[in-house]
Parts: C-alpha cells; structure tokens; sequence
C-alpha cells in the first residue's frame, strides 16, 4: 500500500488522485508520522458500501433468529401475499 504524507498530498493533490483513479490502489495518509486517513476511489468506496449493507442485512437476520423472532415457510408466504398484493 502506498503512504504518502498529508504535505505531500496538499502539493500534490492532482497527481496523487489521478494515480488512484488509474490504480484503484488505497493511499495512505500520515500526519505527523502517524496514519490519519485512507484515499480510495470512488468506486471502491461504492463497492465497499454495498458489502457492508449486506453484511449489516445478515447480521441483523442471524440476530432475529438468535431471539426466536423466525417464520415457517407458509407463515412468510401468506406475509409476502399480502405486502405483494
């Protein structure tokens, strides 16, 4: 992963996120020597968030049946003939 510090991505802004358009590779920020943020292209970011959504989803799922709050299979199908119409 490549590092680059906080004074070099004020000078150099337009290099650095045309480099990581090109590379979809993240770039780690340092201030002070110390790691203070990531850059990361757009859409990986947008792929980051639709797995973390997911991930989120099923988690919340294995929760529901942990506290007993399941279905049957004819229960969820006579819900969904009514939420479908």
């Amino acid at each position: 992963m490549r590092v680059e510090l906080v004074t070099n991505l004020k000078r150099n802004a337009t290099d650095i996120l045309g480099d990581l358009a090109s590379d979809q590779e993240p770039i780690l920020i340092t201030h002070h020597g110390k790691p203070a943020a990531y850059l990361i292209d757009v859409s990986s970011f947008e792929a980051m968030r639709e797995r973390i959504s997911l991930l989120e989803g099923i988690a919340r799922g294995e929760q529901a049946v942990e506290a007993g709050r399941v279905l049957t299979h004819g229960e969820a199908k006579n819900r969904m003939k009514r939420w479908l119409g």
